[in-house]
């Protein structure tokens, strides 16, 4: 599918961010049972010809026809480019605006509105932007100039009244417009990933807009404001343009003939695909929220893309007249395990703040079982806080394979092992009699998993880790469904406490801005005791690694629901992240991180799922790679 907001990364935490570090999705997006043969074979997800290929962005411009209609599940409640913090919703402002840059099939900065954007100062403290010439705004707002981007940020974003969905994004942040198309922008706080963090990324706005608002300090007023709300003003900084928003029904465009990148491609050999774009006569994004029709549309040839649920994807594989695209994504499937004062809910103690016993429980769930069997293959295995499709995955670290029974650790002698090492290390009376752990009167100890009521793979996969605890570890573990909504807001979040504070490691530890995901110190719970759960998923932020300080920059950091309290030096690692003035020194602290979560598995680590795209076989553009939908204004049907 074409690119979305959903994957935005920061060093500070915004409203954006929220949406993108947590994803209901887990084990949510997967179902069913093991199938014959691989799943992932490329010889049958992509049947015939060059479906599945990146475009060759330096071919001729292909013919222009139909209609590209794709579906979706969920409407959204605004497309105001400044309000909006919803992934559908981006996608659908993205068919009529582009940004500044996004990022091609090698990871590198494909530039749209922007011609360059370049660090400067060579240390990540200041980096120039340069604008396109040819980027005009609807009548009568004129050209798109650096004065539109840095009146934007100074009068709106670094404003305390508009609140706007990027506003955090601009702390530290000084912006100037040193020319008509030239900005440039010193951070406070250096980062020589910055284009990573996607904080640059800025719809263009006209400023004559913007004015009265800004005058009056409205800020409902311009969240209501027509022109935002139906895109009139983009003129042709968008591949379409958007005729018409139906609440709840989805979105319809046309063609947008001015649009700037057609004289990039007639400029630019290498870019000559985009010389006559966009390749369809208009585009549709429907709503419908049921799952079924939305697979149904698909089959039945209605609709050119489709977001396919796991146990629905192999037929469709095997279906020549459909083409089926893997994606990789960032959000990871966990096992999430209570380290606060409610959790451990057997009897005494709580032996999930023991290392060596999160280790256990690594040990102690086959992941290629795990894939294999719930997830349907559509998953790659979990070991450390990043994909390895990232550029910062620690590929020459030795990682430790928990879970993996053919390289790894796995199995019942080296869970219990490792479970041993963590009775050892507390005081409470809990022992292996026989296979099976007891507790301090005796009896089998017995936990408790919580999964998505919803989600009949949250339950396959509840049922499969209880029998793994059972035959590994020697613990009962009862799965149980709960509502997600309710899970979320009586059992992973609580009332903060402001100034609240606890001793760790002879040092005091303030969480002085606590948040309701980490409310404070492990004596800070919330309102319901659990044990584990399958519920949530989180963002490993694979461009901008710098961002999982949210979750790992000590015990009170911004995101930390489950009480980890790290005992490698996390915070120095992120720090020297932050320090770093090369992508080599950035390199080395990530790897201090990522081989630290290797062992310390703060949530224990299971898989990272695909996004399973159903495609008409005649659409060409979408491929298997996390970038796919870079190049949206390319795709056409195929012109054989």
């Amino acid at each position: 599918m074409p690119p979305d907001s959903a994957e935005f990364a920061h060093t500070g935490i915004s409203r954006r961010q929220w949406l993108s570090a947590m994803g209901v999705a887990g084990v949510t997006a997967a179902a069913g049972c093991a199938d014959e043969g691989d799943p992932t074979d490329d010889d049958d997800a992509v049947p015939a010809g060059d479906q599945g290929a990146q475009l060759d962005l330096s071919r001729d411009p292909p013919p222009v026809e139909g209609t590209y209609h794709a579906v979706q599940g969920s409407s959204f409640d605004t497309i105001n480019p400044l309000y909006n913090t919803e992934s559908g919703a981006g996608t659908a402002i993205g068919y009529a605006l582009d940004q500044g840059y996004t990022f091609d099939g090698e990871n590198e900065v494909f530039p749209l509105l922007l011609e360059t954007i370049e660090d400067v100062a060579g240390d990540g403290s200041e980096w120039r932007i340069q604008f396109r010439e040819n980027l005009e705004f609807s009548d009568p707002y004129g050209a798109y100039t650096a004065d539109d981007y840095v009146y934007l940020i100074q009068e709106v974003h670094q404003s305390d009244w508009a609140n706007t969905a990027n506003a955090t994004d601009w702390q530290g942040v000084e912006v100037e417009a040193t020319g008509e198309l030239e900005v440039h922008a010193r951070l406070a706080d250096p980062n020589i990933i910055w284009p990573e963090t996607f904080d640059p990324l800025e719809y263009p706005i006209p400023k004559d807009l913007l004015e009265p608002y800004v005058a009056e300090e409205d800020a409902a007023g311009l969240r209501e404001h027509e022109e935002l709300l139906d895109l009139s003003f983009a003129g042709n900084l968008g591949p379409y343009t958007l005729e018409e928003w139906i609440r709840d029904g989805g979105t319809r465009y046309v063609r947008n003939d001015e649009y700037y990148l057609r004289e990039v491609g007639e400029r630019n050999d290498d870019r000559s695909l985009f010389g006559n774009a966009p390749y369809f006569e208009d585009a549709t994004i429907q709503i419908l929220d049921e799952e079924a029709q939305r697979v149904q549309a698909l089959a039945q040839g209605e609709t050119d893309n489709v977001t396919l649920p796991p146990d629905r994807a192999q037929e469709f594989i095997e279906d020549e007249e459909i083409m089926v695209i893997l994606e990789p994504t960032p959000f990871n499937t966990i096992l999430s395990v209570n380290m606060r004062d409610n959790g451990w809910t057997h009897g005494p103690g709580n032996l999930f703040t023991v290392t060596a016993f999160r280790q256990a429980i690594a040990a102690a769930i086959n992941k290629e079982e795990f894939i294999e069997g719930i997830l349907r293959g559509f998953a790659e295995p979990h070991f450390t806080w990043q994909p390895e499709f990232s550029e910062w995955f620690p590929e020459d670290l030795e990682l430790t394979r928990w879970g993996d029974p053919n390289d790894g650790v796995y199995g019942p002698e080296a869970a219990r092992q490792l479970a041993e090492e963590a009775l050892d290390q507390i005081d409470e009376d809990y022992s292996y009699d026989g296979d099976v752990l007891v507790g301090p009167e005796g009896n089998q100890v017995e936990l408790t998993v919580l999964y998505n009521a919803a989600s009949e793979t949250q339950e396959l996969a509840a049922d499969f880790i209880a029998r793994e605890f059972e035959n590994n570890l020697g613990i009962e573990l009862d799965a149980e469904p709960i509502d997600g909504t309710t899970f979320s807001e009586n059992y992973w979040q609580a009332e903060p406490e402001p100034g609240s504070s606890t001793e760790i490691d002879g040092e005091e530890v303030v969480w002085e801005e606590p948040a309701p995901q980490n409310p404070g110190p492990r004596s800070v719970t919330s309102d319901n005791e659990w044990d584990l759960a399958t519920i949530f998923g989180l963002n490993t932020y694979p461009r901008n690694p710098i961002t999982n300080q949210v979750f790992f920059d000590g015990p009170n950091s911004q995101y930390n629901p489950v009480g980890y309290y790290p005992e490698f030096d996390a915070a120095g690692a992120l720090q020297g992240m932050r320090n770093a003035e090369t992508r080599d020194e950035l390199t080395e602290a990530a790897e201090e991180l990522f081989a630290g979560l290797n062992e310390e598995q703060p949530y224990i680590m299971l898989a990272f799922g695909d996004d399973i795209e159903g495609y008409q076989p005649d659409i060409r553009g979408p491929f298997e790679n996390f970038s796919s939908g870079f190049d949206f204004a390319g795709w056409h049907r195929d012109d054989r």
